[in-house]
């Protein structure tokens, strides 16, 4: 996997023939699965040898999964470890709401001989792995052929909603990590004012993540159902009760024509487009919006292209920056721990 040159990431390391034929562990901590790969460096970019999955609930901690992984796979003397967390990483440690595990780079580096650990937020970990896709993962939902100059936004709904960046310098991109998934989600019709209301009564503080996310995505369907009456088949029940949420809704919406799925889905993207109009403004990325997540990819045939492009551009007094910013969908699901390992080899001389 090589630097696609539509991404000039800033990597100070790829010059450094020190940091080629390094061998990377690069795991992504998720609260239902962690995966974990072992990568060799080279030719400034990185190969991926072999990767499993873990139950994380099985695990009491990141420590004994990662034992778990070094010891099926029989390695010994690994110089790096890169890891992509779903939380906020401040000095090293992690503490992620969604998993039940307290995490520190100095525990791992100690107790397992590791040269260097690096630990990042899951989309800034995805940031530098979106720079490692060919062409054909990103799918234009609007564009004039190629990522413009200036920065880029990231938005990724799935188990949470994932906000990150890159700040363009004039030269490289620098990918950034936020926790804008936690800002405060706001009404603009009298019945999104409704389910606003309907939010506020379960969570209190309704955030956009309790909107854009798996979650977030149950949240709508229950407001429609529940709320505005629109009913739900017996056999959607029953599909429901015992399948994938997300799948069985964007099946029964473009297969069994199912009136409260298409609902609930289009009013998900809709509001999909208005976050990633405020991300957009407030990262000023004229470099283009990227869309990735485990939502995006499931339902990625349900989208209607020109309707989210009409939605995303809507603006006060800034649609002229809108209508031209380049969007892409990301139709792989590895750039996070690709990500954590492309950094971890390469970020230091």
């Amino acid at each position: 996997m090589n630097l696609n040159p539509k991404f000039p990431l800033y990597l100070p390391g790829v010059k450094n023939t020190n940091n080629d034929n390094i061998s990377i562990i690069g795991a992504n901590l998720r609260e239902d699965v962690t995966t974990i790969a072992y990568y060799t460096s080279g030719n400034s970019g990185i190969e991926l040898n072999f990767k499993n999955n873990y139950s994380t609930k099985e695990y009491s901690s990141f420590t004994d999964v990662l034992s778990k992984f070094i010891q099926d796979s029989q390695l010994e003397n690994v110089q790096r470890l890169g890891i992509s967390v779903p939380g906020p990483v401040l000095d090293g440690k992690s503490h992620p709401a969604r998993l039940n595990w307290s995490l520190d780079v100095e525990e791992y580096r100690s107790k397992f001989g590791f040269e260097k650990v690096y630990m990042l937020n899951d989309q800034e970990a995805s940031a530098y792995g979106i720079a490692l896709l060919n062409d054909s993962d990103l799918d234009a939902i609007y564009t004039s052929g190629h990522l413009e100059k200036g920065n880029v936004a990231i938005l990724a709904p799935g188990n949470g909603l994932g906000e990150a960046g890159y700040f363009f310098d004039g030269k490289y991109l620098r990918p950034f990590a936020t926790e804008g998934g936690h800002s405060e989600f706001s009404p603009r019709t009298n019945v999104e004012v409704e389910f606003y209301q309907f939010l506020n009564n379960i969570y209190g503080i309704v955030s956009w993540e309790n909107v854009l996310s798996k979650t977030g995505l149950f949240n709508i369907y229950r407001f429609l159902r529940d709320v505005k009456r629109h009913p739900e088949p017996e056999w959607l029940s029953e599909r429901l009760a015992n399948g994938n949420f997300t799948e069985e809704i964007y099946k029964a919406a473009m297969h069994e024509d199912a009136m409260i799925c298409k609902i609930a889905l289009d009013t998900f993207l809709e509001f999909l487009a208005r976050e990633a109009n405020n991300l957009t403004l407030k990262l000023k990325a004229t470099g283009g919006l990227l869309i990735a997540g485990d939502i995006p990819q499931i339902i990625r045939e349900y989208i209607d292209k020109d309707k989210f492009y009409e939605k995303f551009k809507i603006s006060d007094k800034m649609e002229d920056m809108l209508k031209n910013i380049p969007i892409y969908l990301i139709n792989t699901d590895s750039t996070n721990i690709n990500g954590a390992a492309l950094y971890t080899a390469y970020f230091t001389e």
